[in-house]
């Protein structure tokens, strides 16, 4: 994927509010950061970050983190946040390391539009394989919730089946979001443009009932 550069892209990163510069010290804390115990939903792969930023608009009483790779995508978010927000923060980070920064505190992933990795021999690259569902039961606080979307039926019908495998209950699976759209959806920039051109939105939310003792 070819990133255009953004202009003083380095000035909006050093001076944003909203950009966690070393997160690995809040993990197992951010309730810290925050302040509150409210639950933590995390949105893996942000984009330009109109999904995050609005949900955390509507839903005032919901931390949100967005996490994004590339530090042009994220200068593009960080000046469009709303600065009254007190339940918003952005993270610059590979997803691989997610257990690094996260630890038994987050309460839903959200998975929006994620790289297919089309090619069989980068399958595990994908968010929603078995790699990463290792990790992310690391990072849960209660029992497992994951929400996803995308437009490709590859990785869709990939997904379903690596979260079955995991032990994952599929609930609310639509091979067309926008067919009968919930009140109140809230879209991504990417869902935006595919669904105004017909394109089906797959979409599934996957529960795994936790086993972790609380302590």
């Amino acid at each position: 994927m070819r990133l255009r550069n953004v202009k003083n892209k380095e000035e909006i990163l050093n001076c944003s509010p909203f950009l966690v510069k070393d997160p690995e010290k809040y993990c197992g804390k951010w309730s810290g950061y925050f302040n509150n115990s409210n639950p933590i939903y995390i949105e893996i792969g942000m984009g330009k970050g109109k999904f995050i930023r609005e949900n955390a608009k509507m839903y005032p009483n919901i931390n949100f983190i967005g996490i994004e790779k590339y530090d042009s995508v994220v200068a593009k978010c960080l000046p469009k946040i709303d600065e009254s927000l007190s339940n918003l923060a952005i993270v610059r980070m590979d997803a691989l390391n997610i257990d690094q920064v996260f630890s038994n505190e987050i309460d839903r992933i959200y998975l929006n539009f994620s790289d297919p990795w089309p090619k069989k021999r980068h399958h595990l690259r994908r968010l929603s394989s078995r790699v990463f569902l290792d990790k992310y039961t690391h990072i849960f606080r209660g029992d497992f919730d994951i929400w996803m979307r995308t437009d490709n039926s590859d990785l869709f019908c990939y997904s379903l089946m690596s979260f079955s495998e995991a032990g994952y209950v599929l609930k609310n699976l639509t091979l067309d979001l926008h067919q009968n759209m919930p009140d109140l959806l809230i879209t991504t920039e990417y869902e935006d443009r595919f669904s105004n051109k017909g394109m089906p939105i797959y979409s599934v939310e996957a529960v795994k009932v936790s086993k972790k003792v609380n302590k």
